[in-house]
């Protein structure tokens, strides 16, 4: 995972009650963002929660219907060309022309930044090499393997040094090892070159792995946002699980915490002991089992996970929204 932000780094991404309506469907329901420069930040929603629209709209495709938001220092509507010249896009599905060359799709898109014959040349051999698409680079791109293609496409969004890369569901449709590959090159984008990373995506496993901050988004609204660690804090779940070697032992430890709702599982001989994960909590716990001479024989600690964070706090809005 990328280094954790800080508070003193710039911004790279701001927004402010962004929001986006057709009609009277709201896709954009005002939302707010702050991106550290040189960090991952990934906007994690179902189909249809509005992050295609979020990316749309940071890269100048569409404009909002109300807000304001400033990419790479540049606003968005006032600053709009400086805002292209300041990020690389990578959409959904890769932008590569598969009748051409590797080499080929890297030297259209140097001439679309103007960067000059040789230039073009020296930026996409450096790319391929980057990449580790030297070996397939006189290739027609209709013959890689959808990862390759991937590749290319992040490769191509490079081609005009960018600071920022907006990269729209980048592993949609690889299999495992190609989701892999992509996860690989993201961090080394970060870590090597300090480039910011605004990645939208409906794999909770990804925005796990891969942000420094993670903003949940449903029906166009965020419903939350932390490191994944804080989101999984901020939901009940979490407990401490006690095994003890016989059934005696299960219940003098459960009458000790008689107080706290805990589940106790006679066959499997465990008590789940509500926590919220601190260090203290545990302490205590331990002390107490201490304080009555009780040894369990296993004791295991237990977060709500990624998955339960999401579908948590998304429910939580299906309810308030009824």
């Amino acid at each position: 995972m990328a280094a954790s932000p800080t508070t003193t780094r710039p911004a790279a991404i701001t927004a402010v009650g962004l929001a986006k309506s057709y009609g009277d469907k709201v896709v954009l329901d005002g939302i707010d963002l702050c991106v550290p420069e040189g960090t991952v930040f990934a906007l994690l929603g179902a189909d249809g929660a509005g992050k295609t629209t979020t990316v749309r709209i940071l890269s100048t495709l569409i404009r909002a219907s109300a807000g304001d938001a400033r990419v790479a220092g540049h606003h968005l509507h006032r600053d709009a060309d400086a805002v292209r010249k300041a990020i690389g896009v990578s959409g959904r599905f890769s932008a590569v022309d598969r009748l051409l060359t590797a080499e080929e799709n890297l030297i259209l898109m140097a001439d679309l930044h103007h960067l000059g014959r040789r230039e073009g040349r020296r930026r996409a051999a450096d790319l391929l090499r980057r990449f580790e698409l030297t070996g397939v680079a006189g290739k027609p791109v209709a013959g890689f393997p959808g990862g390759v293609r991937r590749m290319l496409d992040l490769a191509m969004s490079l081609v005009g040094s960018p600071r920022v890369i907006l990269l729209d569901e980048p592993t949609t449709g690889l299999d495992p090892p190609g989701r892999r590959t992509v996860w690989e090159l993201i961090r080394r984008l970060v870590a090597d070159e300090g480039i910011t990373i605004f990645l939208t995506t409906r794999y909770l496993e990804e925005a796990d792995r891969l942000a420094d901050r993670i903003a949940v988004l449903a029906h166009g609204k965020l419903v939350a946002e932390g490191t994944a660690d804080e989101l999984k804090r901020r939901l009940p779940g979490g407990h401490i699980r006690l095994r003890f070697t016989d059934a005696s032992r299960l219940a003098s430890t459960a009458a000790l915490f008689d107080l706290i709702t805990v589940t106790r599982d006679p066959e499997a001989l465990t008590l789940d002991i509500p926590t919220d994960g601190s260090v203290l909590t545990l302490r205590a716990i331990l002390d107490i089992l201490d304080d009555a001479s009780i040894q369990a024989d296993r004791l295991t600690t237990h977060s709500p996970t990624p998955a339960d964070a999401f579908l948590t706090l998304t429910r939580r809005l299906d309810t308030a929204d009824r």
